[in-house]
């Protein structure tokens, strides 16, 4: 870490002045640096990278809320083939919104009389566009993005020369605009012409062709071995007596449906049984008294 970098976490330390921007800002630099020495070709921030592949190409039983443990509980990543794994996914397997990133205040989406994010770094400044981020951000993306959204802002230094540009951007970060309802949609897809707008934007990358060239391919399943076919023969077992267990427990559940309204039936021609056992034996005492108040009478 260079002086620059401390500085931006001394600054939090100090005044509580987040350095998720100025990160996020040499983030984007050194991506952009790199793209132009090394003709498109990222080299750096390999682990980053990859616990971001992970976290959205591989299911979790547990939705983490940190990308690192998302990363570690991902069993099935160790020894698979990215080329063929690149190459079967598709939009429906992806998980576009891990836990670590919801929110409910929305994104930015831009800032002051910018059509997107500027950034001040430090080393300079650069833009995020956040419409080429919406689908990652859990919203569906509405037809290709516009140019103005993806224009590009650059200032490579801080010297005389930018002062007035670096200006224009503080004063941008003095209205950001949020948007969250706007943005959403019944589907969490892709609509409108995003994937004619793609294949024009990636045209001319090598490694997309291949890719393709390998989902069309038939991947040859490999020979079964003795246990793999045991254990399929126990699988049929089992699910032959799970559908026995069902086939058992509906026929008891009808007769103990059975036995109760038959239960029911009984309790309540015994409460009238007693109802009418209870008049006539009213009906005696009643009776009862009569005659030996006549008898009384006799007597007398």
């Amino acid at each position: 870490m260079d002086v620059a970098a401390i500085d931006a976490f001394l600054a939090y330390h100090h005044s509580r002045e987040s350095p998720v921007v100025a990160i996020l800002a040499d983030l984007f630099d050194t991506f952009d640096r790199r793209c132009e020495k090394s003709s498109a070709r990222i080299i750096c921030c390999l682990p980053a990278l990859c616990v971001w592949l992970v976290s959205h190409l591989f299911q979790q039983d547990i939705r983490h809320p940190c990308p690192l443990r998302s990363h570690r509980s991902c069993v099935e990543k160790r020894g698979v083939d990215w080329d063929q794994h690149l190459a079967r996914i598709g939009g429906r397997t992806i998980n576009w919104f891990p836990r670590w990133k919801e929110g409910e205040e929305g994104v930015f989406f831009s800032c002051g009389d910018y059509p997107n994010i500027p950034l001040i770094g430090t080393t300079g400044c650069i833009n995020y566009n956040p419409a080429l981020a919406i689908r990652q951000l859990g919203y569906p993306m509405r037809g290709a993005p516009t140019e103005e959204s993806l224009s590009h802002f650059l200032v490579r230094d801080f010297g005389a020369q930018s002062f007035n540009a670096i200006q224009r951007v503080h004063k941008a970060w003095e209205g950001p605009l949020r948007k969250d309802k706007e943005l959403r949609g019944i589907r969490n897809g892709i609509n409108g012409g995003y994937h004619e707008w793609l294949k024009v934007r990636t045209r001319g990358l090598d490694w997309l062709s291949k890719l393709k060239i390998i989902k069309e391919e038939s991947f040859e399943a490999p020979e079964e071995d003795e246990e793999v076919r045991a254990l399929k023969t126990k699988l049929g077992k089992a699910r032959l007596a799970k559908e026995k267990f069902k086939l058992v427990a509906t026929d008891v559940r009808k007769e103990c449906v059975g036995l109760r309204e038959e239960n029911s039936a009984t309790a309540r021609a015994l409460e009238q049984e007693t109802n009418r056992a209870r008049k006539e034996e009213d009906g005696r005492d009643k009776f009862r008294g009569a005659l030996w108040g006549s008898n009384s009478e006799l007597k007398l």
